[in-house]
């Protein structure tokens, strides 16, 4: 079973997804789905070594040889085919869940821990021309990592520190290169979903509006 048929994700990622470069396309559609894997680790954690026990495993395929890697799941597969080389980024992946996991209260520092490796994948899809946007790029994706968190929780102290950590990442919104255009989206959405008070990234009617503007835009 491919990766496209076996994992269902949200909508604005889908929307992200289609605004992307094709030769990216599969690469971050990888990188999404590994994330919601990992989302729903967390979600499911009620004591948090055995959630650090699951985010060990995938910690552990990431920095096994491709080859000796178990076969049958669609995520780890396509991690093997599309981010082959690339793994340390999704390995800071599984570092900014794992703060969620380990943290007795989520303050600034398990915030900002998330945040950062949540959103190091996005660094992965720009080369090295691109090194003066790189704190732009690392700002986009903390602040879209933080609204989508903000607005899946229940708690309201919770929502409300997650929220207040995104409206103060940098205000710096620099047009994007292309690679990115997914990027662009996400990030229109998350700052569209904070002026509202964390909401969901495509609740009403503007959402679908505010993610073309990004991607002509480029921010």
């Amino acid at each position: 079973m491919d990766l496209e048929t076996s994992e269902t994700l949200p909508a604005e990622l889908e929307l992200a997804l289609a605004y992307t470069p094709v030769p990216l396309r599969d690469r971050l559609r990888t990188y999404f789905a590994l994330d919601q894997r990992l989302a729903r680790i967390v979600a499911a954690t009620t004591e948090p070594m055995l959630g650090q026990m699951r985010l060990a495993w995938w910690r552990d395929m990431l920095g096994s040889d491709p080859e000796k890697r178990p076969s049958g799941d669609a995520v780890l597969e396509a991690i093997g085919e599309h981010w082959r080389g690339r793994e340390p980024a999704l390995a800071k992946l599984v570092d900014g869940w794992e703060a969620l996991v380990v943290a007795e209260q989520l303050g600034e520092e398990e915030i900002q821990s998330f945040a950062v490796g949540r959103g190091a994948p996005f660094l992965s899809l720009i080369d090295g021309s691109y090194t003066d946007i790189v704190e732009s790029v690392s700002a986009a994706a903390s602040r879209w990592s933080l609204a989508d968190a903000a607005s899946g929780v229940s708690d309201p102290a919770e929502r409300a520190r997650l929220t207040e950590a995104a409206l103060r990442v940098s205000a710096d919104t620099v047009r994007l290169p292309g690679e990115l255009r997914g990027l662009s989206v996400l990030q229109a959405l998350a700052l569209r979903s904070l002026k509202r008070g964390g909401t969901p990234l495509m609740q009403g009617r503007r959402a679908a509006l505010t993610a073309m503007r990004a991607a002509i835009l480029g921010r």
